[in-house]
C-alpha cells in the first residue's frame, strides 16, 4: 500500500517538477506559476517552531525524568501532556488564531504560525525526551555521580549524549509532521506570500507548501490548478522523505557508534 501511495503521487507529480516550478513565484490567474516562496516558508516556519519548542520540550522532559518527584501533580502533568499529544491539529489552529492572531495582534503571520506549530510539537518532544532519558542505563548516572560530578554536570554531559539517537528520532518525527501540517497554518500563517523572496520578516504572511496545496485544490482560479497540485504534492513528499533521511541516517550511524559498532 505504501509503494502504491508513493508511485501514485510521484508518478503524477514528478513530470511537473522543474527548476522554475520549485523556485518560481505563484500565479493567481495565469498558468505556469511556481512554489518557491511556499517552499521557503515551509522550512522557515519549521525552523522557528523548533527554535521555540526544542528548549522548552527537552527541558520539560529532563525535569520530569530527573528532578520531578512522584506525586499527583507530576502525574497530572504527564496525563495532560499525553492528552495534548492526541488533540487534533485544527484545535491548535483555532487556539493559535484566538491567541496569536487576535489577542496578541500578530494577524496572519509567519511568527503566529511558528508559535502555534511549536504548541503542536511540545507534547511529543516532552514525552520523547522523558522516555529517552529514562532509557539510559542507571549505571551511567551512578558512575557519573560516583566520580564527583554534580547532578547538573551529569545531566549536561552524560545523559543527553547517551540519549541523543532517541532524541534525534523524536525531533525527526516532529519535524516531518510539522512540514506537512496545514490546518494550523491556514488559521495562523494565512494563504498568501510576501512579494519578496526570501522574506525573513516574522510578521509577513507565510503560506507553506502544504497550505498552498490545499488552496490550489479548493479555491484556486489558475487554469493549471491540477498540475500545480500534483507537482506540489510530489515536491512535499520528496522534501519530507529527504529531510527524514538526512536526519535518520546520521542518527543510525551515531547510535551504532555509541553501541560500540554492534
Amino acid at each position: 500500500m505504501l509503494a502504491w501511495f508513493l508511485i501514485r503521487i510521484l508518478g503524477a507529480g514528478s513530470p511537473k517538477l522543474s527548476w522554475h516550478f520549485i523556485t518560481g513565484r505563484p500565479e493567481e490567474l495565469m498558468a505556469g506559476g511556481g512554489v518557491g516562496p511556499q517552499l521557503f516558508n515551509s522550512f522557515y516556519i519549521l525552523f522557528l517552531s523548533l527554535l521555540i519548542s526544542l528548549p522548552i520540550g527537552v527541558g520539560a522532559g529532563v525535569y520530569l525524568a530527573v528532578y520531578a518527584k512522584k506525586n499527583r501533580f507530576t502525574e497530572l502533568v504527564r496525563i495532560s501532556v499525553e492528552a495534548l499529544s492526541s488533540v487534533p491539529s485544527i484545535v491548535f489552529g483555532l487556539f493559535g488564531f484566538l491567541l496569536f492572531v487576535n489577542w496578541a495582534g500578530w494577524k496572519f503571520s509567519i511568527l503566529g504560525g511558528a508559535a502555534t506549530l511549536s504548541l503542536l510539537n511540545l507534547p511529543v518532544l516532552v514525552r520523547v525526551t522523558e522516555e529517552a532519558i529514562r532509557a539510559v542505563p542507571e549505571s551511567y548516572w551512578e558512575a557519573s555521580l560516583a566520580l564527583g560530578s554534580t547532578r547538573w554536570q551529569a545531566i549536561r554531559k552524560v545523559l543527553p549524549p547517551a540519549a541523543l539517537p532517541t532524541l534525534i528520532t523524536g525531533v525527526t518525527l516532529v519535524a516531518g509532521r510539522a512540514l506537512g501540517e496545514s490546518a494550523i497554518l491556514i488559521y495562523t500563517a494565512g494563504l498568501s506570500v510576501s512579494r519578496f523572496t526570501p522574506d525573513f520578516n516574522l510578521f509577513s504572511m507565510g503560506e507553506t507548501l502544504s497550505t498552498h496545496l490545499w488552496y490550489i485544490q479548493s479555491e484556486a482560479l489558475v487554469p493549471d490548478a491540477k498540475d500545480i497540485a500534483q507537482g506540489s504534492a510530489a515536491l512535499l513528499l520528496l522534501v519530507v522523505l529527504v529531510f527524514n533521511l538526512l536526519i535518520a541516517l546520521p542518527s543510525r550511524y551515531l547510535q551504532k557508534k555509541l553501541s560500540g559498532g554492534k
